[in-house]
């Protein structure tokens, strides 16, 4: 686990980090704050590994935070000014983030803090977990965040799946599920009766769509899109559901 905090002088937009946080199983969120003197505290006590750091801040601003607590954490800064950007990159940040911060932005600054980190093992641990799995069975195990954590995953309760490149998250009828896995190696074994790749980031389960109108299939109150790649496919097969 990464232990990340959110800093910024404007608390709804740490908030917004601390909600892109969660959603990522590798990342653990110490904290929140508006005072950029806390935080140091933090990291000078070895509590954080990683800062989402805002840039113009009163009293001290990120790049006298940068200076002062030198190679401590890894920091990702965040900001609406674009002309700090290599002031940042001169004091070693991973990634410059610019405000609205959407997640697939957030995403790709935490793979590249993940890569230094740690080794990127449970992908494979959860293909092979996949691999032992028992074929005709009306359900999967998946890996959960922590090591020894098995999420028991009926085909009967998934609703659509997500991809974000080295993730997916599952979205069953009661959670979301984020696990270690491309959307290829989910779809290899998910059985093909019941799931049809709709998109390059989605999979649908067949008997769960509510409505097809265009390019939009609607399951439950979700819209999911279906790419131009799919689609002759797709609508073949939904004509042929009986």
């Amino acid at each position: 686990m990464i232990r990340c905090i959110a800093v910024d002088d404007e608390a709804y937009a740490s908030e917004i980090l601390a909600t892109h946080i969660r959603k990522l199983p590798f990342l653990e969120l110490v904290g929140t704050t508006t005072n950029a003197f806390e935080a140091l505290t933090l990291v000078q006590e070895g509590k954080v590994d990683l800062v989402f750091l805002d840039i113009q801040m009163p009293e001290l601003t990120g790049i006298q935070f940068l200076k002062i607590c030198g190679n401590k954490c890894k920091v990702i800064l965040t900001t609406a000014y674009p002309e700090y950007a290599l002031d940042g990159f001169e004091h070693d940040v991973i990634d410059y983030l610019l405000k609205p911060i959407s997640f697939e932005r957030f995403y790709k600054a935490v793979q590249k803090a993940q890569s230094l980190f740690q080794p990127p093992v449970a992908e494979s641990e959860n293909m092979a977990l996949l691999q032992t799995q028992t074929a005709g069975t009306d359900y999967m195990f998946i890996k959960g965040e922590s090591k020894n954590k098995f999420i028991k995953v009926s085909y009967e309760d998934i609703l659509y799946i997500e991809g974000l490149k080295n993730y997916i998250s599952v979205f069953t009828t009661d959670e979301r599920i984020i696990t270690y896995l491309t959307l290829r190696e989910m779809e290899l074994y998910l059985p093909k009766n019941r799931f049809y790749r709709v998109h390059k980031s989605y999979i649908v389960a067949i008997d769960k769509i509510r409505m097809v109108d265009g390019n939009s299939i609607f399951i439950k109150e979700n819209i999911i899109p279906v790419g131009e790649t799919y689609r002759e496919e797709f609508f073949k097969i939904i004509r042929e559901t009986k």
